[in-house]
């Protein structure tokens, strides 16, 4: 039968599908942790489209695991209450009040909500935090600033902040073979008993390395790591990284999540990918065509 009268964008559907067929045959049975947060969480069209790719992802045989995080919503909630942040480094100092009212707001409201995001789009989720079975083991986390008078390095005290110090698989290996999505907010439980609030970024990273996961996925509000003239890198090592950081290429908030990669690879995921979270379908894009979407990183 001829194609002729076809129309053309059924073809390009056509075509895309072949493309991604390799892609789809070697990632089948494969995890991919994701973590879910910046502006894109804020906005509805997006967080149906995520829920969607999440959903497509689970459907054709990958096991997809989501770390969300929520800084924003616990900032509007923490100023609606009357309470005052402060932040060191880019960390919000987290009093037992702050702790309370940001587990609230992530394993509460956050979570839920996609939970539900993911249902309308036809999949089965289930929200749960690091507390839940005990899965994610946290330590306080541990921070020290140089003053610039005397170069003398002091002990910051972030409050109720941690990171985790050891993942238990098992409940997340249970409701994925199930056939269920892991919703996961970033609270886990100290050896001292305390509930920790833990950077979003650094508990998917955990969770990945447990995994052994094939990726490590960081939608952020960036198109990924820019070189100076503000060019996308989309392929990087871990040497790279050490180069560009040692020049200042990469600063900031990048660096922190650029360590978050470095040490799941290290720990055993295949490869991390940071994305901007607020392109649809960036995820697809990056994973199931030959362009790509995002700045990939791998040993």
């Amino acid at each position: 039968m001829s194609t002729d009268n076809l129309d053309p964008s059924i073809l390009a559907k056509a075509e895309t599908l072949t493309e991604a067929l390799p892609y789809l045959q070697r990632y089948a049975g494969k995890t991919f942790v994701v973590k879910y947060g910046g502006h894109a969480m804020g906005d509805a069209a997006l967080a149906q489209q995520f829920a969607e790719d999440v959903v497509l992802l689970k459907a054709v045989g990958i096991n997809p695991v989501v770390v969300h995080g929520g800084g924003p919503q616990i900032g509007a909630m923490l100023e609606r209450v009357g309470v005052k942040s402060e932040f060191i480094d880019g960390l919000r100092v987290t009093t037992k009040e702050t702790a309370e009212i940001a587990e609230m707001v992530l394993s509460g409201a956050i979570n839920k909500d996609l939970v539900s995001w993911i249902s309308k789009a036809g999949g089965k989720a289930v929200g749960i935090s690091g507390k839940d079975g005990n899965f994610v083991r946290a330590h306080k986390l541990r921070r020290t600033q140089k003053d610039e008078d005397s170069n003398i390095e002091r002990i910051i005290d972030l409050g109720f902040v941690g990171e985790p110090h050891s993942v238990d698989r098992k409940i997340i290996d249970s409701i994925s073979s199930d056939g269920m999505i892991p919703i996961i907010a970033p609270i886990a439980i100290g050896d001292d008993g305390n509930t920790y609030n833990i950077n979003a970024d650094t508990m998917a990273g955990a969770i990945a390395a447990a995994l052994d996961a094939a990726r490590l996925f960081l939608l952020t509000d960036v198109a990924g790591v820019l070189d100076k003239s503000g060019e996308l890198l989309t392929d990087l090592s871990l040497k790279d990284i050490e180069t560009l950081q040692g020049d200042g290429t990469i600063y900031g908030g990048m660096i922190p999540k650029l360590e978050t990669c470095t040490h799941a690879i290290k720990g055993g995921v295949d490869a991390a990918v940071i994305l901007d979270g607020r392109v649809a379908h960036a995820m697809l894009i990056e994973m199931f065509t030959r362009s790509g979407a995002g700045t990939l990183i791998r040993r």
